[in-house]
C-alpha cells in the first residue's frame, strides 16, 4: 500500500507540474513571437513595443477564448504579488540605471516637482472628481479608501499613495495624507540612495573584478533587489527605492567595475526590463477578454461608457493641472540661466500628452485594490477592474499611436534641441565657491552673500553647480565614478 501511495503521489505531482509547464511554454512561445513581430515593426512610426504586445495579447486571448468555447481567455492567472515582487523591480531599476544622468541632475528640481507635487495634484483631482461624478452616473458603492485608490491608480506609476493611512480620514485628512506622502517619498528615496552608495563603496573598496566580473554584476543586481524588498518590508515605496538605487549605481558603481562588466550590465539590465515589460503588456491584452469580470459587472453599456470617459477626462485634467503651472514655475526659476532651459509650450504639450498613457502598474494596483487573488467578488469592484483595463488599453493604443506623430509635428528639430541641452554649463570656481575653513570668516561671509544672491537670481543653475562641485570634491573620491573630464561626455 505504501508503494502504491508513493506512486500515486509521484504521478499526481507530475501531472500538476505538466499542467503548469504547458501554459507557461505556450506563453513564452507567444512572447518570442511578440519580439519577432516587434522587430519587424521597428521602423513603423506609429507602433511601439507595448502596442505590439497588447495587440498580440488580444489576438491570443481571442484564439484561447475560441478554443475554450468561451470559458477563459487566459493561459496564466494574474497574480499582483508576482508582478510587484518579480516583474516590476527590473523594469524600474533599469529605468533608473539607464537614465541620462546629466539631464536628470540638471533638471532635478523640475523632475521632483513633477514627481511629488504633480502626482499629489493629479491624484487629488481624480479622487475628488470621481467622488463627485460617479454617483451622478448611478455608480455607487465605493468607499473612501476605494476613491483614494482610484486617484493613485490613475494618477501615478507608483504605489506611494496606496500605502497612505486613510483610516485617519477627518477634517485634517488632507494635511495627514500630504505629510504621509512626503514621509514615504523621502524615506523611500533615502533607502534607495543608501543602497546605491553602499554598493558603490563595496565595489570600489573590494574591486571584485580582480577575480570575477560575474560577482560585480551579481552584487549590483542583488543589492538593487534587496533595496526593493526592504522598502516593501517597511511599507515604503519599492518603486522609488529601486529607481534611485539604479540612478546611484549608474552614477558611481558602474565606474567601479571592469570594462566588460560595464557593457554586460547595460545590456543585461535592459534585456531583463524589456522581457518583463513585454510579458506584462502581453498579459494585459489577454486579460481584456476575461469573460468572468465582464459578466460580473452589472452596469449598463451607457453607464460603463460614462465611467470610462469620466476617468479619461479626469486623467487629462489632472495631468494638465500640474504640467503647465509647474512648467511655468520651472521656466521662472531658470529665467537667468546661461543655457536655454525653458520648457516651451510645445514641449509642455508633449509632456502632458505622453503622460496620459497608463500601463501595467495601473493594472496591478487595480487588482491589488479591488480583487482577492485576482478575482473580483463585488460587482462594483469588478467594474473598477474592467475600467482600469479599458483605460490602459485605450490610452496605450490611442495615445501611444499618436505620440510619435505629435512629437514629429510639434518638435521637428527635437534632436538639435536635445544636443543643445546636453551641453554642460561651465561652472566657475570664482563665482560659485564652496566655503573654506582655511580662509577668514569675513571672506566666507562675502562669498556666502554672493552665492545667496546668485541662488535667488538663478536657483536651479546655482544648486546644480554646487552639487557638481560637491560631487567631484567629496562623493566621487569615496564612492567612485568618472571624474569631471570623463563625465562631461557621458549621458
Amino acid at each position: 500500500m505504501g508503494k502504491m501511495a508513493l506512486f500515486d503521489f509521484v504521478m499526481d505531482f507530475g501531472n500538476s507540474s505538466r499542467e503548469q509547464v504547458v501554459p507557461m511554454t505556450v506563453f513564452v512561445a507567444i512572447l518570442c513571437l511578440c519580439l519577432v513581430i516587434g522587430h519587424l515593426l521597428e521602423e513603423n512610426r506609429w507602433v511601439n513595443e507595448s502596442i505590439t504586445a497588447i495587440i498580440i495579447g488580444c489576438i491570443s486571448g481571442t484564439i484561447i477564448l475560441f478554443i475554450s468555447k468561451g470559458k477563459s481567455s487566459h493561459i496564466l492567472r494574474f497574480n499582483e504579488e508576482v508582478f510587484f515582487i518579480y516583474l516590476l523591480p527590473p523594469i524600474i531599476f533599469n529605468a533608473g540605471f539607464q537614465v541620462k544622468k546629466k539631464q536628470f541632475f540638471h533638471n532635478f528640481l523640475t523632475i521632483m516637482s513633477f514627481g511629488v507635487i504633480g502626482v499629489f495634484i493629479s491624484s487629488s483631482i481624480i479622487t475628488a472628481g470621481s467622488w463627485w461624478l460617479f454617483p451622478k452616473l448611478n455608480f455607487d458603492g465605493l468607499s473612501v479608501r476605494d476613491y483614494l485608490g482610484i486617484g493613485a491608480i490613475f494618477s501615478s506609476t507608483d504605489t506611494v499613495l496606496q500605502k497612505l493611512d486613510v483610516d485617519r480620514f477627518n477634517g485634517w485628512s488632507a494635511v495627514h495624507i500630504f505629510l504621509d506622502f512626503l514621509y514615504l517619498f523621502s524615506t523611500s528615496t533615502a533607502l534607495g540612495v543608501a543602497a546605491g552608495l553602499l554598493t558603490s563603496y563595496i565595489l570600489k573598496g573590494l574591486y571584485f573584478g580582480r577575480h570575477s566580473s560575474v560577482r560585480e554584476i551579481s552584487l549590483m543586481l542583488l543589492m538593487a533587489y534587496l533595496s526593493y524588498m526592504l522598502a516593501e518590508l517597511f511599507s515604503l515605496s519599492g518603486i522609488l527605492t529601486v529607481f534611485f538605487s539604479g540612478i546611484l549605481m549608474s552614477h558611481y558603481a558602474w565606474h567601479n567595475v571592469t570594462d566588460s562588466s560595464r557593457i554586460t550590465t547595460r545590456h543585461a539590465f535592459e534585456a531583463m526590463s524589456f522581457i518583463a515589460e513585454t510579458f506584462i503588456f502581453l498579459y494585459v491584452g489577454m486579460d481584456a477578454l476575461d469573460i468572468e469580470k465582464w459578466k460580473m459587472s452589472k452596469q449598463s453599456v451607457w453607464t460603463s461608457m460614462g465611467i470610462y470617459g469620466t476617468v479619461l477626462i479626469l486623467i487629462a485634467v489632472g495631468r494638465a493641472a500640474f504640467v503647465f503651472p509647474l512648467s511655468a514655475l520651472s521656466n521662472f526659476m531658470n529665467r537667468n540661466a546661461t543655457r536655454a532651459p525653458s520648457i516651451s509650450f510645445e514641449h509642455q504639450i508633449v509632456i502632458w500628452w505622453a503622460g496620459l498613457m497608463r500601463g501595467a502598474v495601473s493594472i496591478a494596483l487595480a487588482f491589488k485594490q479591488f480583487t482577492y487573488s485576482g478575482v473580483a467578488v463585488d460587482p462594483v469592484h469588478a467594474v473598477m477592474v474592467t475600467t482600469t483595463i479599458i483605460v490602459v488599453l485605450f490610452s496605450t493604443l490611442v495615445f501611444g499611436f499618436l505620440t510619435k506623430p505629435l512629437i514629429n509635428y510639434l518638435l521637428p528639430h527635437h534632436d538639435h534641441t536635445r544636443r543643445s541641452i546636453d551641453r554642460e554649463p561651465t561652472i566657475s570656481k570664482d563665482r560659485l565657491p564652496l566655503l573654506s575653513f582655511e580662509e577668514s570668516a569675513t571672506t566666507n561671509l562675502l562669498r556666502a552673500k554672493d552665492s545667496l544672491s546668485m541662488l535667488f537670481e538663478r536657483p536651479v543653475y546655482t544648486i546644480h553647480s554646487y552639487w557638481r562641485r560637491f560631487d567631484d570634491t567629496y562623493m566621487r573620491p569615496i564612492f567612485g565614478g568618472a571624474r569631471r573630464n570623463e563625465s562631461s561626455g557621458s549621458g
